[in-house]
């Protein structure tokens, strides 16, 4: 059933919105399983670490290296070099069962879609083998100096539980995949499997099974009709916790914290309620969830490859005629990987021989990812195609640009650009949307020596005094610090004495107009009871132009492109290898999407204008929008890098438009003066 929730969210998000519960379910059920022989092994003195981890390598790695090294022979026809470069680091860290830590420095504004990652699913295999690597250590000790086991698990699983219920207050990702905040799922399973085979009181009673219970020394007890009757109640409402996560949580609430307690308990609860309960008799045991069970873990890691090189292939949301038959694959491989790879190795002789082998391919495996890491996605694999790299180009920025910039001011923290070494004429201040434009005019600018432009950025955090910028799903610290950065971006260009004029840029609409699946909070450091985004729009964007403006400063207020609901990629003949033989025929949005999208943060803006007469508005819409369309590709010429960004070719095209307005606003400063 786990594997099946997470299949189905994987598969059809929007109807299954709560499925990725099911790595929970599957945390506690790992945990009862694999101790309860521990457990045993303990028991009858016969346990073995190295028998241990050499049963762990044989179930674990011979599927795993099927699917990574499917992975990279699919990449290496079908990936961009940047994309393969990413795939190579994930089958290296994959190898090493770190996935789970690279994911979560990867994780920011700027990170590729989760959807667009082959191997993502890995982390959570990460995070049950580095348990693993520790926990039969901790039970081994605690059962030779005979320390209380219920105790030390108890301890552990309440350290983890409430590493999780702090940490999802401060920093959802982090929470989501490091293991400390993940532990007490399987600690959870532990403390079920010690108490299934050690419960009961001294008297008769003992933990029920189903139609069964069993005494504190292993012997059979009767079970009352009743008793039956309650286990079987057990299994409903087992079931019904996990079934109401499925439906009822989404991606875009923190998670784990509190909300996770709900499929463990369900879990709990089919598994206290034993198999002869009416949940566990009926449906868990039927041929086809024995089937699913039995090829649940190949299934687990071969149905996200599918699903994600579909994805990226289509370059557009996912078909459900290429969703199904995706599935379907994964099923007949995950079929095939049980019968002819993991029965084999898994069982029969040469036991130390196999684990050896395995081991030496699992390295090899991950030293050709890192080797594909290492040297750039090795793009000598498509000399003979054009592609265009731009998703990727877009945000890097000369070295120079860089180290130029924080001699002046090195205590700005984020992209800090200045064109020429010598003091700056213009200042460029945003969000993410700011490097685009700064090299654009940098470009247009280059011949002007009089001109030297300043760019300083901060992903998703807007150039307004005093405000913080945050979605549901940031961390504390970038919480506590947006206010900082923005009020600091605003500072240095108004204090600035040579900067004589300020662009202010940003992807207005971000902040104003919800989005489906990010959440964002919009604050004034010293009125945080205001929580209308729009109400602290409105103020804070009337006291930057006021602020700028008393510190004699030309100001131009940019007005956002459009964003948008499409990938750009789609449009371009780039991809070495499609599903479809069309790119996308209409490389536009809607110009009604747009105004309608822009229309709010639009009329705040104006409404604010008309105080401001000096301040110049320069609105990109002019340059990309007929009356029918918004433009993403101008001729042969991507504009857009993602759906957001422009790339570097659409940051030189508005820049050319952009640069006469700040030339006009500057010798209207200079005639005012």
């Amino acid at each position: 059933m786990a594997i099946l929730s997470v299949v189905a969210y994987h598969a059809l998000p929007a109807y299954v919105p709560g499925g990725f519960v099911g790595v929970d379910v599957f945390f506690v059920i790992s945990g009862f399983l694999i101790s309860t022989i521990i457990f045993k092994s303990l028991a009858d003195n016969d346990f073995s670490f190295l028998e241990f981890y050499a049963h762990r390598i044989r179930r674990i790695f011979p599927a795993l290296l099927i699917v990574m090294a499917c992975c990279f022979v699919l990449g290496w026809f079908a990936l961009l070099p940047e994309e393969y470069k990413q795939l190579g680091k994930h089958i290296a860290a994959g190898a090493g069962f770190v996935l789970n830590f690279i994911l979560w420095k990867e994780a920011g504004y700027f990170d590729v879609a989760s959807e667009l990652k082959p191997l993502m699913h890995l982390w959570s295999l990460a995070i049950e083998e580095q348990f693993y690597l520790g926990f039969p250590l901790l039970i081994w000790l605690a059962w030779r100096i005979r320390i209380n086991l219920v105790l030390v698990i108890s301890t552990v699983l309440a350290l983890s539980f409430g590493a999780n219920m702090i940490g999802v207050h401060y920093d959802v990702v982090q929470t989501f995949f490091v293991p400390q905040t993940r532990f007490w799922e399987l600690m959870t399973g532990v403390l079920l499997a010690w108490l299934s085979l050690n419960g009961g009181n001294k008297g008769e009673g003992g933990l029920i099974w189903g139609n069964r219970c069993m005494t504190r020394g292993g012997a059979l007890c009767d079970v009352t009709t009743r008793q039956a009757m309650l286990m079987s109640m057990l299994s409903l409402v087992g079931l019904a916790l996990i079934l109401a996560s499925v439906f009822l949580f989404n991606k875009t609430m923190p998670y784990p914290g509190a909300r996770a307690a709900m499929p463990v308990a369900g879990s709990m609860l089919l598994i206290l309620a034993g198999q002869e309960s009416l949940i566990n008799r009926i449906l868990l045991s039927s041929r086809v969830m024995v089937f699913v069970g039995i090829v649940s873990y190949p299934l687990y890691l071969w149905h996200w490859p599918l699903l994600s090189f579909a994805r990226i292939l289509e370059s557009e949301t996912l078909s459900l005629e290429i969703g199904a038959t995706a599935v379907t694959l994964s099923f007949i491989l995950a079929a095939l990987t049980y019968r002819l790879v993991e029965k084999p190795i898994r069982y029969g002789g040469h036991a130390g021989t196999k684990s050896i082998v395995l081991c030496i391919l699992m390295a090899l495996v991950g030293f050709i990812g890192y080797n594909a890491f290492d040297r750039e996605g090795l793009p000598f694999r498509q000399k003979q195609l054009l592609l265009n790299n731009e998703r990727h180009q877009f945000r890097k920025i000369a070295a120079s640009d860089e180290s130029r910039c924080l001699r002046r001011f090195p205590t700005f923290r984020g992209y800090c650009l200045l064109a020429k070494d010598s003091q700056p004429t213009i200042a460029v201040i945003g969000d993410s949307l700011t490097p685009g434009l700064f090299n654009g005019l940098k470009e247009a600018t280059a011949n002007d020596a009089s001109v030297n432009i300043l760019g300083l950025s901060l992903g998703g955090m807007l150039p307004l005094m005093g405000v913080s910028s945050y979605d549901n799903l940031s961390p504390y610290e970038r919480q506590a610090a947006s206010a900082l950065g923005s009020s600091q971006m605003v500072s240095i260009a108004g204090k600035t004495a040579s900067v004589e004029l300020v662009v202010m840029v940003g992807n207005w609409t971000l902040y104003i107009d919800p989005q489906p699946d990010r959440k964002m909070f919009v604050r004034l450091a010293d009125r945080p009871e205001i929580t209308d985004n729009r109400e602290v729009y409105r103020i804070a964007l009337t006291r930057t132009f006021s602020y700028l403006l008393q510190q004699n400063k030309q100001v131009v207020f940019v007005l956002n492109q459009a964003g948008l609901n499409f990938d750009p990629q789609s449009c371009a003949n780039n991809r070495p290898l499609r599903l479809g033989n069309e790119m996308r025929s209409t490389c536009a949005v809607s110009r009604d999407d747009f105004e309608r999208h822009n229309r709010e943060y639009r009329e705040i803006a104006a409404s604010v204008l008309k105080d401001f007469p000096s301040v110049k508005v320069f609105d990109v819409a002019k340059f990309l929008c007929d009356d029918q369309w918004c433009w993403a590709m101008k001729g042969s010429e991507l504009l857009y890098a993602d759906r957001t960004h422009f790339s570097r070719q659409g940051g030189s095209y508005i820049a050319q438009f952009l640069a006469p307005v700040i030339q006009e606003a500057r010798l209207g400063r200079i005639q005012t003066n």
